[in-house]
């Protein structure tokens, strides 16, 4: 170790030659802000210096495009991807993204500690930097709802070893912190002195203030700039997040000035594989700002440097002596189309396409794990508790819901949908441990016309979640999902389209082009049946997170998130 940081001083000093030298860049300075030319040069995976660079085994000249950092995703659960993760390698290094920081809470509410570490073990042989945050709510909530497994208290220990592991993932249990549990405490006590992330949407005033004093010094669920600026003047890094479902870069980049973007960066959180391949990832939040007036230099600094620096990844974030040699070119920095993307200080992506193979190793361990207690269709009748029923509204562009008390129809003491009102059914049925839970409720905002959806992916317990005009249709769409063992369906008196997510129910096995055409031909049908949202599965996946407001449905049925509670059982 000490031989190859001898050797890389005597790159910087001009004595040795370099193994890389990027040429005639125009080359972006995260920490003044500026655009300067130069030669950089590489030795192995770090970056010697920075200037007039001449001697390498290997010259590549940029012809005056601009190199900048590789771009950091600090907040992102790839499992939303639906992708095996080589495959969602694929989809996001060649945009740019060369590290991520995960916690992977999704994966392991179905498959616990093995969930994790088969992502973690997969991903080693990757061109991508990926970081643990130790999944602090698995389950999100113990008593409403029913998960696949259980993280306790030993676990979170035992993955704090890892050297993957740099902190403890978003604290979703808000309520749980601001009372004072000893078990909710007890995990944020073992990160002290590392990062811990946070989760309040919604909280303000002192309860913002007791959560905060807790430890946890970041927060993505701001939705507004009240809410938002709030969380900045306690202490809070805010991260700005624009996701598939999850919209709030344009409410919240007025936040953005020199005062305060140091404390400000950018995130995905959820990321269908559709947008990954079409828009991109973290390059196309960065676009976006750029669109919506922020400079093209700051939009790269709270992708980069700022994640960086929030996360104490020393090492990343930077195009400067000593850094890790994650860097990616570009010929226009509004437009962020990645060119060129080097890991280690080795070119793995060009044009939008990747040069590394996407390592499989198949899920084992991770199969047959949709099991469900047989049920009938008459099981989905939803009984009704008067003229009046309590109905889930859906938020176009966003993961929080309302609580509306809605005339509903009743015929034969059950309540039916209602197409002209936009009152559909919502079912949330077991899948982890047969218990034979189906919880019912009605949802408003999807605006389908017929037929139904059913999905696998069901934050963050993942039951499967189907919305429908009819029983028959959602009993149909279930079926096909406990058939193809995890996955999406789209049913109208037959199964019209779906994908199979055969690995934890969470992820293809398939090539990431063949799971985007998939995808979109389920959404192609969604339509087809009146739905009106852009992203209709992603947006039905939220349904049942009983930690984001105001009202959700899980197995054990209504929940309440503002009150914490179940307001109605079934």
């Amino acid at each position: 170790m000490v031989a190859k940081l001898a050797q890389l001083i005597s790159v910087a000093k001009g004595e040795r030659p370099a193994d890389l030298i990027l040429a005639n860049a125009r080359v972006v300075n995260v920490f003044t802000g500026e655009v300067e030319p130069g030669n950089v040069a590489i030795y192995r995976d770090r970056i010697a210096g920075v200037g007039d660079y001449r001697q390498a085994r290997e010259v590549l000249d940029l012809a005056g495009q601009y190199l900048a950092p590789g771009l950091i995703n600090g907040h992102t659960h790839l499992e939303s991807s639906m992708l095996d993760v080589g495959q969602y390698a694929r989809a996001v290094v060649p945009r740019g993204t060369l590290a991520v920081v995960t916690d992977l809470h999704e994966i392991a509410n179905v498959s616990g500690l093995e969930g994790i570490k088969y992502v973690l073990n997969s991903a080693r042989r990757l061109p991508l930097e990926l970081f643990l945050m130790a999944p602090s709510c698995v389950p999100a909530t113990t008593h409403l709802e029913t998960s696949g497994a259980c993280l306790e208290l030993a676990d979170i220990r035992q993955m704090l070893r890892w050297k993957e592991c740099i902190g403890l993932g978003e604290m979703m249990n808000f309520p749980g912190v601001i009372a004072g549990l000893e078990t909710v405490l007890s995990k944020i006590e073992l990160f002290q002195g590392k990062v811990v992330d946070g989760h309040a949407p919604g909280v303000s005033g002192k309860g913002l203030t007791a959560y905060i004093a807790a430890g946890i010094s970041s927060d993505h669920e701001s939705v507004s700039l009240a809410e938002a600026k709030e969380k900045l003047r306690q202490g809070m890094y805010v991260m700005i997040r624009e996701g598939s479902s999850e919209k709030n870069l344009a409410a919240l980049l007025p936040l953005v000035s020199d005062k305060t973007y140091q404390r400000c960066l950018f995130v995905v959180d959820d990321r269908s594989c559709v947008d990954l391949l079409a828009d991109g990832d973290i390059n196309a939040v960065v676009r976006k700002a750029i669109r919506h007036g922020l400079g093209p230099v700051r939009a790269i600094q709270m992708a980069t440097i700022n994640t960086a620096e929030r996360f104490r990844l020393n090492y990343l974030g930077a195009v400067a002596p000593g850094y890790r040699a994650n860097l990616i070119v570009t010929s226009d920095l509004a437009e962020m189309q990645v060119a060129m993307a080097f890991y280690h200080g080795r070119l793995v992506a060009k044009d939008g396409e990747p040069l590394f193979e996407a390592y499989h190793p198949g899920g084992e361990g991770l199969s047959g794990t949709v099991n469900i207690k047989p049920f009938a269709p008459q099981a989905l009748r939803l009984l009704a508790s008067g003229g009046t029923e309590l109905v889930i509204e859906v938020v176009p562009g966003q993961i929080v819901t309302r609580k509306r008390a809605e005339r509903v129809k009743i015929k034969d003491g059950a309540v039916l949908p209602d197409i002209s009102g936009d009152i559909l059914k919502l079912v949330v049925v077991e899948r982890h441990k047969a218990s034979g839970n189906i919880g019912l409720g009605l949802v408003k905002g999807f605006g389908l016309k017929r037929g139904a959806l059913a999905s696998s992916i069901a934050h963050d317990s993942h039951n499967i979640i189907a919305v429908g005009a009819s029983d028959e249709d959602i009993y149909t769409a279930i079926r096909e999902v406990e058939r193809l063992q995890g996955g999406l369906v789209v049913a109208d008196g037959k199964v019209l389209a779906s994908l199979a997510l055969p690995i934890a129910g969470l992820l293809s096995d398939q090539p990431l082009e063949v799971v985007v055409r998939k995808l979109a031909d389920v959404e192609k049908q969604a339509r087809g049946l009146g739905v009106t949202l852009p992203a209709p599965l992603a947006t039905l996946s939220f349904l049942a997170l009983p930690v984001i407001p105001e009202l959700k449905l899980t197995d054990l049925g209504l929940v309440d998130v503002t009150e914490f509670k179940l307001v109605k059982r079934g």
